[in-house]
């Protein structure tokens, strides 16, 4: 029999200069910050279940290309998505791309990148199987 089921998650990014994404979580993306350990900082997504944590990085950025093998791409869900793009375009979003459904993957979202380059997707999706909040 598995352990007891995992109950939150936490990704964990690194910047040279975190304090810019620090402002970034909280400003713009209105995350409230739950835990400042001093060289990372732990802000709340998802109400309480799932956390991103800003932290220092202890060397130079490695990977360039984020949908690479050993890339990442952090997907936060809403039924918003127009409405976060609108909000993201008026703070000033770097690469933030169009809204676009992917007849692929069945969603509804956008792409950008927060002040370290990191890529975010913002996306809805449209499966009816997709378990809900």
């Amino acid at each position: 029999m598995p352990p007891e089921p995992f109950a939150q998650a936490v990704t964990f990014l690194y910047a040279e200069d975190p304090a810019p994404c620090r402002a970034f979580y909280a400003e713009v993306l209105g995350l409230p910050m739950v835990l400042d350990q001093g060289r990372c900082a732990i802000f709340a997504v998802a109400a309480n279940r799932a956390f991103l944590g800003i932290c220092e990085a202890r060397g130079p950025r490695q990977l360039q290309e984020a949908r690479s093998e050993g890339g990442s791409v952090h997907t936060f869900v809403t039924a918003d998505v127009d409405g976060w793009h609108a909000h993201l375009r008026a703070a000033g979003a770097t690469d933030l791309t169009a809204p676009t459904l992917s007849k692929e993957f069945n969603v509804y979202g956008f792409f950008f990148r927060d002040p370290a380059g990191y890529l975010f997707e913002v996306q809805s999706f449209r499966a009816p199987e997709w378990p809900g909040a």
